[in-house]
């Protein structure tokens, strides 16, 4: 049975090259969040860090910037207002005054998040139902904020032939893969 190597995914328009092993582990990583995940963070989470343990990441999740290119992840993806009834919109109109407090609140380690919002929609082809639960606006930011800081972690030990749910990878990447592994002879 032929070993599966880990691919490299494509790089992105307008990027620009960096020195030899740089260049590589940023493209390889090209959807961390920058304002996180460093070069010197990035060459950390390839070479490993001392005692495979990562400390101090808290902080990265309540910085600023971090929590600013979340608020702009949650704006883009849109959605429902939850439990609290404060749409995107509505956050948006003081989204500097509610970051700040977001921040205060976080690094003061306080933060709680509120109640799911719990609605019932159609299930496709269906006359079911399914649930889907609506998190707060600033919950949402707060997932993301942590999922930027806490994603490359644990991306760096899956499985090479894992699609399912990680970045830069979905069902057509797995079924092209499959199709060259049995191209190249290799069988189960």
């Amino acid at each position: 049975m032929k070993t599966i190597e880990r691919e490299e995914r494509p790089s992105e328009a307008g990027e620009t090259p960096k020195q030899g092993g740089e260049v590589q582990i940023r493209e390889r990583w090209r959807w961390t969040e920058p304002s996180v995940w460093t070069e010197q963070m990035l060459t950390a989470l390839e070479k490993g860090v001392k005692g495979g343990k990562w400390f101090s990441l808290v902080d990265k999740v309540y910085s600023s910037e971090n929590l600013r290119a979340s608020w702009e992840k949650v704006m883009r993806n849109g959605g429902a207002a939850g439990v609290d009834r404060q749409s995107i919109e509505a956050y948006e109109k003081e989204v500097e005054k509610n970051l700040v407090e977001l921040e205060k609140i976080l690094r003061a380690g306080s933060y709680s998040a509120k109640p799911i919002k719990r609605v019932w929609i159609p299930k496709i082809g269906s006359k079911e139902k399914r649930p889907l639960g609506i998190p707060v606006v600033a919950d949402r930011i707060v997932q993301t904020a942590m999922r930027n800081v806490l994603e490359p972690i644990f991306e760096k030990t899956f499985a090479e032939q894992s699609y399912g749910f990680q970045p830069g990878r979905g069902c057509k990447d797995a079924l092209r893969r499959v199709e060259e592994l049995l191209r190249n002879g290799t069988h189960g």
